[in-house]
């Protein structure tokens, strides 16, 4: 027995390397017995470790089961699903945060004895609408995940106002919102020294149109330089992408870095683009990590016509809104850069480091688990 409430946190991702999963972690590690599931090693604070194989899938590729509704099946068939049932007990721990939607199903089964709560990370039925066969095959699974299993949740948080509005929306379930804010960073804003470095770091996707940032430096001033962090997720793609950037001069590839050296090395920049074109409803409704990395970072950002971003640069006035989501606008917008807007860009990051760092935002999840506790220990309690 433990003197601490005991909270799994379940999470078919490495949670070392997983920003949003390790905020968790480091909220609840001196409140909670605090036990985690995921792949690879156990991260800081974890008091024990469920290490998933890294090579168990945490997605389907069972085209009969999707094709014929069998949605039962197809999610027991999820090798992460079959790996995780193996290897944690049943009806031991007193709360689970089950990350993301598709560990929320083996969260319940896993009987904690007083909840759990659901953190989701995107709004996993539109997650890849752009595509015909997903929104065909494996939108319709995520429906009845959504359907089937939310509603069995005490409480639910998401990463944006317009992705909990979609949730409640569609299925009638209270969501609240932990953005995916960095923790705060002590540090003061440099000045621009000469040239303006522009920072832009993504996963290497098709759908992220990354040639648009390319293109938007072609024939750039002497003074632009934009520097690009992109991972590896599709080869060819990356290629094609270090292809275009070959003959335009002010564009440069770096190698990624790890999570934990992330902020130090924006820190050497002066902008950051967090430029998404809408071609899917998680990207038209992003408020990503990269957003906030920025501003504790103490650099200006330039962002598309994307609502949540917008709402926040409008509010705290530490970038600028480029006209479209066209590589012709990013282009007219970063030409009208000069050093001294940037200064006060980068003063205005400085003045919303506190209130938009993780710390302020991780409050609900301190707030949803507790009142899980205290429901479980006073049975008249909702």
């Amino acid at each position: 027995m433990h003197s601490k409430p005991s909270l799994l946190i379940l999470s078919f991702s490495a949670i070392p390397s997983d920003p949003r999963v390790l905020k968790e972690v480091t909220l609840f590690k001196d409140s909670y017995h605090v036990v985690t599931c995921g792949y690879g090693h156990a991260p800081e604070g974890s008091a024990e470790h469920y290490a998933l194989p890294e090579d168990c899938r945490a997605w389907t590729t069972d085209r009969v089961g999707l094709a014929t509704r069998q949605f039962r099946r197809v999610y027991e068939g999820l090798p992460a699903v079959q790996a995780a049932r193996k290897i944690l007990p049943v009806g031991t721990f007193d709360v689970i945060l089950a990350n993301d939607l598709n560990s929320l199903p083996l969260a319940l089964d896993l009987k904690p004895r007083l909840g759990v709560h659901a953190d989701l990370h995107e709004f996993a039925p539109r997650e890849k609408d752009d595509d015909f066969k997903w929104r065909t095959f494996v939108a319709p699974f995520m429906r009845w995940l959504c359907k089937t299993y939310l509603p069995l949740a005490k409480s639910v948080t998401t990463v944006s106002a317009g992705i909990a509005a979609q949730y409640t929306s569609d299925f009638g379930v209270p969501t609240g919102v932990v953005t995916n804010a960095a923790p705060y960073l002590q540090a003061s804003p440099t000045k621009v020294d000469g040239s303006i470095r522009m920072i832009h770091s993504a996963a290497g996707q098709r759908y992220r149109k990354l040639e648009n940032l390319i293109e938007a430096m072609r024939d750039a001033p002497e003074w632009l330089a934009l520097d690009m962090i992109v991972m590896p997720n599709e080869p060819d793609y990356v290629a094609e992408l270090k292809e275009l950037a070959r003959g335009i001069k002010g564009v440069s590839f770096r190698e990624p870095v790890p999570y934990s050296e992330l902020i130090e090395v924006l820190q050497t920049y002066d902008v950051s683009l967090v430029f998404l074109p809408p071609t899917n409803f998680n990207l038209a409704n992003a408020l990503p990590n990269k957003f906030f990395e920025a501003v504790q970072a103490r650099l200006g950002v330039i962002v598309g016509p994307s609502p949540a971003m917008m709402a926040l640069v409008s509010e705290y006035k530490f970038g600028t809104v480029t006209a479209d989501f066209s590589s012709e606008a990013l282009s007219a917008t970063i030409r009208s850069l000069t050093p001294e807007l940037v200064d006060r860009w980068k003063l205005a990051a400085d003045a919303a480091a506190q209130a938009l760092s993780a710390e302020q935002q991780v409050k609900l999840w301190d707030t949803s688990i507790a009142a899980i506790v205290a429901s479980g220990l006073d049975p008249g309690a909702s």
